[in-house]
């Protein structure tokens, strides 16, 4: 068995039950998961295999990120000053010439913008497949990259010509969907505990999938128990797309095609309504809140602290790379803070809210009950930031608000079930420059279309 002892550490922020946070604190790691918790005192007397001092450290639990479109890394700053649907209508287009290759490097840059900042586990919606272009690419640079991974088989049937927005050029048959769908499962989702590799079951959105699609693709994820995910109430025109078609609002129409309960989460729902909310806590329905995305398209306030309050699970999620323009999760979970007091309450939603939708918030929403805090039993996805920088200088009274509060910072040092991926501060799954220079090559040939 491996073993790894993480000691000296100067905050432990462990999310777990009691909230603990430790100072000087150790864990201890056998195989990938954590043993132990507490003072170094409390550590299992066995000599580690390695041992990582982190008295300059702040540490905590891997953040989890709910909702994200990777291949967008290659189409950043397009569509400037446009709203969500024509700011799709100009990418829709550009996205039609996506290749495999393009697909499997952006993932790749997408995932390593996103270790840097601190988040050990990704779901990603790709729900767009032109050419030769299969959920597979993602997979596998998700398992190059060593991140833990929930890969949403996402999917558009409702072209323009059926009135839906997206161009009939860039949409699927619904019986190739399901299959591939179906295919995706059965080869790839792993249900065991602490699991790397997931599948979830995930049409793109109310305004390019038809109803039916929506009840067939509940119905397969529920035949096989994997997790649902679409957009949803995303801003004034996605809610009147619902009233005018479907004569419903997007939670009711949501209800209506067996999306709520349990194993469902929706990206957005910036507009929901109190009913809505209370059926999403009612229901058990999850929540990814993507704070900069939503202020990028000027979609609005999400009412995450009215969710919050009825009891709704709310994980956070850096969406797309084209519309929100970076991947940095802690940095989305400053935006999230901020946000909720923009109307003027400046308790709208605390610090250490905001850090723990990025952790258990998130373990939440994806299902997962072995992620999210640093605990006996739980994955070792731990992730430390060094607090001796100009951007904690004058609040180590309170680190772990620090976190949150003052400048967002790369992390230092990132395991991933029990895997050393960032260590002082660089990646080690991948050679960055040389990522960077094959992704912008790949971006220029797709945006300029050769």
């Amino acid at each position: 068995m491996s073993t790894l002892l993480v000691k000296n550490i100067h905050t432990l922020v462990t999310m777990d039950a009691a909230r603990r946070e430790i100072r000087d604190g150790a864990v201890f790691v056998g195989d990938g998961v954590i043993e132990a918790v507490g003072a170094l005192a409390d550590m299992p007397a066995q000599t580690a295999d390695r041992v990582l001092d982190c008295r300059r450290h702040i540490v905590l639990p891997g953040l989890v990120n709910t909702h994200h479109h990777m291949y967008q890394t290659l189409t950043r700053v397009i569509a400037q000053d446009l709203e969500l649907f024509g700011w799709l209508k100009t990418l829709y287009p550009i996205w039609s010439r996506l290749t495999g290759e393009a697909v499997y490097v952006s993932a790749k840059l997408a995932m390593a913008e996103l270790l840097r900042s601190g988040c050990t586990t990704s779901s990603d919606h790709l729900y767009i497949y032109p050419n030769d272009v299969t959920i597979d690419d993602e997979i596998r640079a998700a398992q190059e990259m060593g991140i833990r991974f929930h890969a949403a088989r996402g999917s558009m049937s409702l072209g323009e010509s059926k009135g839906g927005l997206p161009p009939d050029s860039v949409v699927e048959e619904e019986a190739a969907i399901l299959r591939d769908t179906q295919r995706a499962i059965e080869q790839f989702h792993d249900a065991s505990r602490h699991a790397m590799l997931r599948i979830v079951v995930a049409p793109c959105s109310p305004f390019s999938v038809t109803p039916d699609l929506m009840r067939e693709s509940a119905a397969l994820a529920r035949s096989y128990g994997v997790h649902l995910h679409t957009h949803l109430a995303e801003n004034d025109n996605d809610v009147t797309y619902s009233q005018t078609v479907f004569h419903k609002r997007p939670g009711d129409w949501a209800e209506d095609v067996g999306w709520v309960g349990d194993d469902v989460w929706h990206a957005h729902c910036v507009k929901l309504d109190e009913g809505e909310i209370s059926l999403f806590a009612r229901t058990g329905t999850g929540v990814c809140h993507c704070p900069g995305s939503n202020m990028r398209l000027a979609s609005g306030i999400a009412p995450v602290r009215r969710m919050l309050d009825l009891q709704v699970r709310v994980g956070l999620g850096v969406d797309g790379a084209a519309s929100n323009d970076a991947g940095h999760l802690l940095n989305e979970a400053r935006e999230a803070m901020l946000l909720q007091r923009v109307g003027g309450n400046p308790a709208g939603l605390s610090a250490r809210e905001a850090l723990e939708m990025a952790t258990l918030g998130g373990a939440a929403v994806l299902g997962r009950d072995d992620i999210g805090a640093v605990a006996p039993g739980m994955a070792a996805d731990i992730v430390a930031f060094r607090l001796d920088t100009v951007g904690f200088a004058g609040a180590l009274h309170d680190p772990a608000a620090a976190l949150v509060f003052c400048q967002s910072p790369q992390v230092d040092l990132s395991i991933i079930n029990g895997r050393i991926v960032v260590e002082d501060g660089a990646l080690l799954t991948v050679d960055v420059p040389v990522l960077v220079e094959q992704h912008n090559r790949l971006s220029k040939r797709l945006i300029d279309g050769d």
